[in-house]
């Protein structure tokens, strides 16, 4: 078992010990409340949401190659396999109930989604940031947390503030933030927040999602290699349709997930007209940020993190991602469509970068966003909910062993 720094991992409440105890005491005698066993979670959400369909796309596939990997490499803890448990039989329980209403009501996908904004950049370069800054202008509308986990019912106008899902999902995460208390310190979220692709492409079972919570290589090998990344932004597309058949629509859909950076070629199948927002930091603090936040919130669900197999894993993971962006990116030749940021830029004046994706695209800013965005930053600091404190090392890394690796793109960074 790994030794557990208290500088990488989430510190762990009574709560949670009480919850891993009296898991391991159920299976010393036999009893797995949690087990994960995909044709038991897809029989019962199947009655639950009262689907008699076939199952949509990859979710098949994927659901039980999640499974496999889960089961063989992720060494879940008791509150782990109830977490994931959980959210592999919402997940399916909502892809259920949306395909029932888009059957019903075909006419959905085939409303326009017209010029969507992608924000791209590696983890860790201020996307989050960027996204919700966005977020605050009218003419942007956000796929929410709410919205990702419990998508049924489709959100309308009259309600969107304030209902069932929403109301869950504060008190779930409330829940959460009481059991972790310094979660926030690694990365925020809120019931309420813009939420990122992945949480879309999760309801396909085809997302990076998982790998967020717990080490599947075997399952990510899968994602990144071989599952049908058109047919699952196809999906997302469709989803997007979804949101806003309940009236809930905004001039364009902003959207964000680093791990697109590696479907550039199925974005712009799907998307035409989309514009992609790609933000840049030195490969050293991507990779550092990147293992930090992941080896604290997989210390959660496992007792056996181990923060060098995860450096080792995410610098070899966006190395790969990036590679392919880079490839698609020479091949389609969409620079028109495409802006490129510098983290370092954006820290020294967030409106001033912000202006120039405007002035990039042609929309329209109004002093009146402009003073909602500053109003956000001014009640969202950088050190809002402390400060996350990282260093290469910590993750059996050196800046010579990043930077080689990640060579192409350094050279990529030095030509703009």
């Amino acid at each position: 078992m790994a030794s557990r720094p208290s500088s990488l991992f989430i510190q762990r409440t009574s709560m949670l010990h009480t919850i891993n105890n009296v898991g391991r005491i159920l299976q010393a005698v036999g009893l797995d409340p949690f087990k994960l066993d995909a044709g038991d979670i897809i029989k019962r959400t199947r009655k639950k949401a009262g689907f008699s369909g076939e199952l949509p796309g990859q979710v098949d596939a994927g659901l039980h190659k999640m499974i496999e990997s889960v089961q063989a490499e992720a060494r879940l803890n008791p509150f782990g396999k109830l977490a994931v448990k959980k959210l592999m039989e919402r997940t399916l329980y909502g892809r259920f109930k949306l395909e029932q209403l888009l059957a019903e009501n075909p006419e959905i996908v085939s409303a326009p989604v017209e010029q969507p904004v992608f924000i791209i950049g590696m983890p860790r370069t201020g996307t989050t940031i960027l996204h919700a800054m966005m977020h605050e202008d009218p003419a942007h509308r956000s796929p929410l947390a709410w919205e990702c986990l419990l998508p049924y019912p489709v959100p309308r106008p009259e309600t969107f503030t304030d209902n069932d899902q929403l109301r869950t999902i504060r008190k779930e995460f409330g829940q959460l933030f009481k059991m972790v208390p310094d979660f926030l310190k690694k990365h925020y979220m809120a019931a309420d927040s813009p939420q990122e692709c992945l949480a879309i492409n999760n309801l396909d079972f085809n997302s990076f999602q998982i790998s967020a919570q717990l080490y599947a290589p075997s399952y990510m090998k899968w994602f990144a290699d071989e599952s049908d990344s058109l047919a699952t932004m196809r999906f997302h597309k469709r989803f997007l349709q979804y949101l806003q058949s309940g009236g809930v629509k905004a001039e364009r859909w902003l959207l964000k997930s680093p791990v697109h950076l590696m479907r550039l070629d199925e974005i712009f199948e799907v998307y035409p007209d989309a514009r992609i927002v790609m933000t840049h930091r030195e490969p050293t603090k991507v990779v550092a940020s990147t293992a930090s936040l992941l080896s604290s919130v997989r210390s959660l669900y496992s007792d056996h993190e181990d923060p060098a197999r995860t450096g080792q894993e995410q610098m070899e993971t966006w190395h790969h991602y990036f590679t392919r962006f880079l490839e698609s990116r020479n091949r389609l030749q969409k620079e028109d469509q495409i802006i490129d940021l510098h983290f370092e830029d954006f820290v020294k004046d967030q409106v001033g970068t912000v202006r120039k994706i405007y002035d990039r695209f042609g929309w329209k800013l109004t002093d009146e966003t402009v003073a909602r965005f500053k109003a956000f930053l001014t009640e969202n600091p950088r050190d809002k909910n402390g400060l996350h404190i990282y260093e290469l090392e910590q993750f059996g890394l050196t800046e010579e062993v990043v930077n080689e690796k990640f060579k192409a793109y350094n050279e990529f960074l030095s030509n703009f």
